[in-house]
């Protein structure tokens, strides 16, 4: 398959896996300041790098194991959130993110095949990179607003060495425009993770140049 001049109505490539389930993601403002503690809000709203703060925790080794990355129709709201036609294959990434042998957030990525050009286009040969250093380190990087969802111990959205969860899960997810292109990122934050309450200073993240500079789509 040529990468370079992507259909918009595609053929599913061979070896596409089932897809997830859909949790119920809404938008931010939808969950009151009952629903979020400040300490769960000031996690699951920072609009900096996560990866980066994860690190400057200084719990152990931060390392990023990577479960599965192939192609994939993308789940409805992920084609709506992306703006992308109902049968437009992506790269779907599955990563866990893990502080020393603490797996602490799994991270699903969806790549549209659209968007793996120019500047992009070696988000194919990943591995275990961040995907966060690169869409960070992109100049003129913009965000969407995040929509929040709980997730279940048994979610298939899940993958099958993580439906042991204890409680529910807080996930979250934005859609990332870098050079032109649509990137769309989920995090969902497992039950080793453990938050921390301090507040982080403005200078670390990108605030002003990231947060809510994108309308998000409604669902």
């Amino acid at each position: 398959m040529t990468l370079h001049k992507p259909h918009m109505h595609l053929q599913q490539p061979p070896g596409l896996t089932s897809p997830a389930a859909e949790p119920a993601w809404r938008p931010q403002q939808r969950f009151s300041a009952g629903q979020l503690s400040s300490a769960v809000r000031g996690w699951l709203l920072d609009d900096g790098s996560l990866t980066q703060r994860l690190t400057a925790q200084g719990r152990g080794p931060f390392r990023v194991v990577r479960l599965k990355q192939g192609w994939e129709v993308p789940l409805p709201s992920e084609r709506t959130l992306l703006e992308l036609p109902q049968r437009q294959v992506a790269i779907i990434r599955e990563v866990i993110l893990q502080q020393g042998e603490r797996r602490v957030v799994f991270a699903r990525s969806v790549i549209p095949i659209s968007s793996l050009r120019g500047r992009l286009a070696h988000l194919r040969r990943l591995q275990n990179k961040p995907l966060g250093e690169i869409l960070f380190g992109a100049n003129g990087m913009r965000r969407s607003p995040f929509e929040l969802a709980r997730i279940h111990s048994g979610s298939s959205y899940l993958p099958d060495q993580l439906r042991h969860q204890q409680s529910t899960a807080w996930g979250r997810r934005s859609r990332f425009e870098v050079y032109g292109h649509n990137v769309m990122v989920s995090e969902v934050f497992l039950d080793e993770f453990e938050p921390w309450p301090a507040l982080i200073p403005l200078h670390r993240s990108r605030r002003g140049k990231v947060a809510t500079a994108i309308v998000g789509t409604k669902q």
